[in-house]
């Protein structure tokens, strides 16, 4: 149900749903939100519940703040509807501090059948999570947590996964992966020791309400006690399946112990509020777990018979574009007809534009104000005040323009890594918009053309033996660079002006994330494109002369 709130509300509590997109409370509520069943994720009918208004009815208790209503106002949200595409809701009634609203069945709609275990569909998305209960006890059951990387441009270091237990649960044990914090003695200090009263909560992983669990190391694959699970202990990587299908899936199982009034086999519910985040890497926006179909193990005596799962819930992520300020990855553009270096500078909608000297992307952010400074002086621009601050980047890509002939163009791609951190099986990509089709080779790193939803976009990964991208160490600089030269043909694309900057990327990625861009795209000067033109003409002139010498060589030699 999507409540639009309309005065900078601010939710502190929620009581019998939880918000879809799950967000932390205290969340701010000012463009609306849509609330999820919580643990009542279906209502009934009342004819197959007899009129049970336990089964047919949900109430969600808000609690929160607003401003700019003052008594005695009423603050009440803009709209109420159902988010339901089966389902046509009309303009709310509102009276006084009611508003209700009164859905029907959009007879419009034309939608998949729904199937007769009522489960929803299996979403698609970025990165899933399957939450698959594979036994059931009374008082505990064993889950196995399956993450998928669906992307083929995105990918996960170092992931850490996390969510929020809504009915005092808690991890006895695990196997694949691991939590950080493994508090098994200050467990008798929780509610489980409450009602667990002779229990030994020494081995217990986690009592947290938000444990966060990560990925074992490649060495504990085998482990009988804390690995040997299929798919797991990856040193937390999960590659793009267009990399490595094999690496682009993550699995760790745990058991986990429940308290009343869940005393029941059948009490099963999943954790609410999933966050996945890694290294230097995309941002994911995870909804709430969705109740799917059992999903189906194949038989673990190897013979040809199958056996589902107790219960099934799918956790969808879509990645979400960062902030401006809050990138990890920037950006610079230079070119051959220009001699500055473009780069995405904070406090620039303020306070304008820097420019660099090239020489300034070999060193650290931290050094390039008096480069700036000087830079400035020599080209006659103003120094603004206060100076744009650097966005202290971990990494930086310089896309610079090389040359421009009559039969194509190049360009050369240069990654920059400032971290103390080495990125293994880097990868990036890089969308050309409407002159891609004039893409012809990258010369010293692995790239392909990729296909849809990423057309107009090329893949580049290290060819074998540099797929490392080192930081800083022994004092080296630049910063463990890569670099290689992409040609396009100018056949394909033979409307591209190059010298007007339209041979700059639309977006870039790395590992994933993507990159800032700056806000200005180097051009050629009117001078140069004069100087050009000028060369050009000479060039012909010098031809035409040579032609007529030859000519009248040849007419003496007749002779």
């Amino acid at each position: 149900m999507f409540a639009g709130f309309q005065h900078k509300e601010i939710l502190v509590s929620v009581g019998g749903a939880v918000l879809l997109d799950g967000t932390d409370l205290p969340a701010n509520a000012s463009t609306g939100v849509t609330f999820a069943g919580y643990p009542m994720a279906d209502l009934l009918n009342s004819i197959e519940t007899a009129g049970d208004l336990t089964q047919i009815q949900a109430q969600i208790d808000i609690t929160g703040t607003q401003f700019g209503v003052k008594p005695p106002g009423t603050p009440m949200p803009k709209t109420i509807k159902l988010s339901n595409p089966r389902f046509r809701c009309p303009t709310p009634t509102r009276k006084e501090s009611v508003m209700y609203v009164c859905c029907v069945k959009d007879p419009k709609f034309k939608g998949k059948k729904p199937n007769a275990t009522r489960y929803l569909p299996r979403q698609k998305a970025d990165l899933t999570i399957a939450y698959d209960v594979l036994q059931a006890f009374g008082n505990n059951y064993m889950v196995q947590v399956t993450i998928d990387n669906w992307s083929p441009i995105s990918r996960l270091d170092s992931w850490n996964l996390t969510w929020e237990w809504k009915r005092g649960e808690f991890i006895y044990n695990m196997r694949g992966a691991y939590t950080l914090n493994k508090e098994g003695p200050a467990c008798v200090y929780s509610p489980a020791a409450g009602y667990y009263k002779d229990f030994d909560f020494t081995p217990v992983y986690s009592c947290e309400k938000r444990p966060i669990v990560v990925d074992l190391p490649s060495e504990r694959e085998k482990d009988k006690d804390v690995g040997n699970i299929p798919f797991c202990c990856k040193n937390g990587t999960l590659l793009p399946p267009t990399m490595d299908e094999s690496m682009s899936r993550a699995v760790f199982q745990m058991q986990v112990y429940k308290l009343p009034p869940d005393l029941n086999r059948t009490a099963l519910y999943p954790p609410q509020n999933w966050r996945i985040t890694g290294k230097l890497n995309p941002q994911y926006a995870c909804g709430q777990p969705m109740r799917v179909s059992p999903m189906i193990f194949p038989d673990a005596t190897g013979l040809m018979s199958s056996t589902p799962a107790v219960a099934s819930w799918q956790v969808a992520c879509n990645i979400s574009r960062p902030k401006k300020r809050a990138a990890k990855c920037c950006v610079s553009f230079s070119a051959y007809y220009n001699d500055s270096v473009h780069l995405r500078l904070r406090l620039w909608e303020r306070h304008g534009a820097m420019l660099l000297p090239p020489e300034a992307l070999l060193v650290p952010f931290d050094n390039r104000t008096a480069k700036a400074r000087a830079w400035a002086k020599i080209k006659h621009r103003r120094v603004t005040n206060p100076m744009p601050c650097g966005d202290n980047c971990g990494l930086s890509i310089n896309w610079h323009i090389m040359n421009n002939y009559k039969s194509g163009w190049a360009a050369r791609i240069t990654i920059f890594n400032w971290q103390d951190y080495t990125f293994k099986d880097w990868f990036a990509a890089v969308t050309m918009g409407d002159h891609y089709s004039g893409y012809e080779n990258v010369y010293s790193f692995n790239g392909t053309r990729m296909g849809t939803p990423f057309n107009n976009t090329i893949f580049m990964q290290g060819l074998p033996g540099l797929t490392y991208l080192e930081p800083i160490t022994d004092g080296r600089t630049p910063a463990g660079p890569r670099q290689s030269v992409i040609s396009f043909k100018r056949k394909d694309a033979p409307n591209i002006n190059i010298a007007k900057g339209e041979g700059f990327p639309k977006r870039l990625y790395f590992d994933g994330e993507e990159c800032a861009l700056p806000e200005t795209i180097p051009k050629a000067s009117r001078a140069h494109r004069r100087a050009t033109a000028t060369a050009s003409l000479g060039q012909i002139v010098v031809a035409v002369v040579f032609v007529m010498v030859v000519a009248v060589v040849d007419s003496l030699c007749l002779r």
